[in-house]
C-alpha cells in the first residue's frame, strides 16, 4: 500500500519525467522522474552518481540549447513547457579550474619596426613569439616582459608562425614562400631555409605529439596551390600534396593523423600522411574556403601541457600524457571540422564518417575571418568582417548567440583554457573578453593605437598577447 502511495505521489504534479543525455545525444540511463524543485546542484549529483565518478566533476545543464540555471519547475513555468512530455536535459562537463579574465595591460613592448601580423604562445605558455611585416620573428621574455631574441632571415613579411606541440621548435613562413625553423632557446636558425613553395605561405600545422614524439613533421600550405609535409630532422620536404586547382588557404593536421586543406577552388581535401594520398573531398561551399578549425585543435596545439604546469622528462612520457589528454577530450565522438567561406557561411563536418556536411551555419553578413573551437570542443566561435563574433554549439552547429560591441571587422579570436571566456581582436583597435555563460561583454581592453591583427591567450591562462598595426606587442594580465 505504501509503495502504491509513493507511486501515486511520484506521478503527481510535483515531478517531471527527464532524460539525461550527453552532448552527442547518447542517453545516460533510462528516463527519470525528478522533483520540480531539483536544479543544477541536484542534477550534478545525479550525473556524478550515474557516471560513477570517484571525484565529483562540475557540469552545466541545457534544455533545448538554453542553460538551466533555475529549478526545473521554474523553468517549465517560464518556458510554458508541458509536464506531460519527457524533457531532454543535456549535461556538459565543465573545467575543474577557472581562468580569470584579463583586465589590464601589463606591458607594451616596442621592437618590431612594422605591423605585428601574428602572435603565438608556446604550448606550455612560458614563451611568446611574434611575426611581423618587418621580416623578423621575435621571441619575448615573459618574466621581464622584454624582447629576448630577434630572429632575422626572412626576405619578406612573416605571415605565419607555429610552435611544435612539444615546445622545442618554432617554424615561420613568409610572403616569399620560404620556411625557417628556429631554436626557441637560442633564437638561432636550426639549419637552412626549407625551400619548395613558389608563392607565399598561408598556414603551418604540426603533427600531434601523441602521434610522434619528439615532434618532427609539420605541414605548410601556400598560395601556389600545394601543401607540403616537411621533416625537421631530415630538413627536407617528404611529400607534396598536390590536387587543389587554386591557392590553398588553410591547413590542419588532425589528431587521427589526417591532414585537411582548404582552398580557393571551393573544396576541402583530406589526405593521409604516409604516402600523401587523397582520401576524401568535402564539397558544398559556393565560394573560396578561407578558414578551417578542428574540434581538437586546442588539445593538439598544447600536447601534453595543461594548466597545472607539469613538466616531462622524456618524449615517451610526453607522448603518453598527450594521448591521454587527447582521448579524454575527444571521447567516443569523431573529430569535427568547421570550414568558413567567402560566401559568409560555414559548414560543420565529421570527415571520418561522411563527405556530406553535418550542418550549415549561416548568419554572418560578411566574410568569416577566423573560426575556433573551444578547448573542450563544446562551443565554436567565429569572427567576421560584419563586426560580430558568433557563438555556435560545437557538436550540432546550432546558433547560440552573437557578441556585438566591436565597431570594426574582427580579425582573430582566442579561448581561455577553461572554455568559459572568449577573446577577440579587431580593426577598431580594441580587444574584448566575452563571457560564454552570460553571453555578455566581460572586459573591454582599449590601448592599441591602431588595428589589432593578432591575439593569443596563453594556455596557462595567465596572460594575453596582442599585436597589430601600431607595431607594439602588448601583454595583458589580471
Amino acid at each position: 500500500m505504501a509503495a502504491m502511495d509513493e507511486g501515486r505521489e511520484m506521478n503527481s504534479s510535483n515531478t517531471v519525467m527527464c532524460l539525461l543525455t550527453n552532448a552527442e545525444g547518447e542517453p545516460l540511463g533510462a528516463p527519470l522522474y525528478l522533483p520540480q524543485n531539483a536544479g543544477p546542484p541536484q542534477l550534478q549529483e545525479i550525473v556524478n552518481k550515474l557516471l560513477n565518478n570517484v571525484e565529483k566533476l562540475p557540469y552545466a545543464f541545457y534544455i533545448s540549447d538554453q542553460e538551466l540555471v533555475v529549478q526545473l519547475g521554474t523553468y517549465l513555468q517560464q518556458n510554458k513547457v508541458s509536464v506531460e512530455k519527457v524533457i531532454r536535459i543535456v549535461y556538459q562537463p565543465q573545467a575543474i579550474f577557472r581562468i580569470r579574465p584579463v583586465n589590464r595591460c601589463s606591458a607594451t613592448i616596442a621592437g618590431h619596426t612594422e605591423a605585428v601580423l601574428s602572435v603565438a604562445f608556446s604550448p606550455d605558455g612560458h614563451n611568446l613569439a611574434s611575426g611581423s611585416g618587418d621580416t623578423t620573428v621575435r621571441l619575448w621574455d615573459l618574466n621581464t616582459q622584454t624582447p629576448l631574441f630577434t630572429c632575422s632571415g626572412h626576405k619578406n613579411w612573416v605571415l605565419s608562425i607555429a610552435w611544435s606541440p612539444d615546445g622545442k621548435h618554432l617554424v615561420s613562413g613568409s610572403k616569399a614562400g620560404e620556411l625557417l625553423t628556429w631554436d626557441p632557446q637560442t633564437g638561432k636558425q636550426s639549419g637552412g631555409p626549407l625551400i619548395g613553395h613558389k608563392k607565399w605561405i598561408t598556414g603551418i600545422s604540426w603533427e600531434a605529439v601523441h602521434l610522434q614524439a619528439p615532434c618532427r613533421r609539420f605541414v605548410s600550405s601556400s598560395k601556389d596551390g600545394d601543401a607540403r609535409i616537411w621533416d625537421i630532422s631530415l630538413r627536407k620536404c617528404l611529400i607534396c600534396l598536390t590536387g587543389h586547382t587554386l591557392a590553398v588557404t588553410c591547413v590542419k593536421w588532425g589528431g587521427d593523423g589526417m591532414i585537411y586543406t582548404s582552398s580557393q577552388d571551393c573544396t576541402i581535401k583530406v589526405w593521409e600522411t604516409s604516402q600523401g594520398k587523397l582520401i576524401r573531398e568535402l564539397k558544398g561551399h559556393g565560394h573560396w574556403v578561407n578558414s578551417l578549425a578542428l574540434s581538437t585543435e586546442y588539445i593538439l596545439r598544447t600536447g601534453a601541457f595543461d594548466h597545472t604546469g607539469k613538466t616531462y622528462s622524456s618524449p615517451e612520457e610526453m607522448k603518453e600524457a598527450a594521448l591521454a589528454r587527447y582521448n579524454k577530450m575527444k571521447g567516443n565522438a569523431p573529430e569535427r571540422l568547421v570550414s568558413g567561406s567567402d560566401d559568409f557561411t560555414m559548414f560543420l563536418w565529421e570527415p571520418a564518417i561522411s563527405k556530406h556536411p553535418k550542418a550549415r551555419l549561416t548568419g554572418h553578413q560578411q566574410l568569416v575571418n577566423h573560426v575556433y573551437f573551444s578547448p573542450d570542443g563544446q562551443w565554436l566561435a567565429s569572427a567576421s568582417f560584419d563586426k560580430s563574433v558568433k557563438l555556435w554549439n560545437g557538436i550540432t552547429g546550432k546558433f547560440v548567440t552573437s557578441f556585438r560591441g566591436h565597431v570594426g571587422p574582427v580579425y582573430q579570436i582566442s579561448w581561455s583554457a577553461d572554455s568559459r571566456l572568449l577573446l577577440s581582436g579587431s580593426k577598431d583597435s580594441t580587444l574584448k573578453v566575452w563571457d560564454i555563460r552570460t553571453h555578455k561583454l566581460k572586459q573591454d581592453l582599449p590601448g592599441h593605437a591602431d588595428e589589432v591583427f593578432a591575439v593569443d591567450w596563453s594556455p596557462d591562462g595567465e596572460k594575453v598577447a596582442s599585436g597589430g598595426k601600431d607595431r607594439v606587442l602588448k601583454l595583458w594580465m589580471n
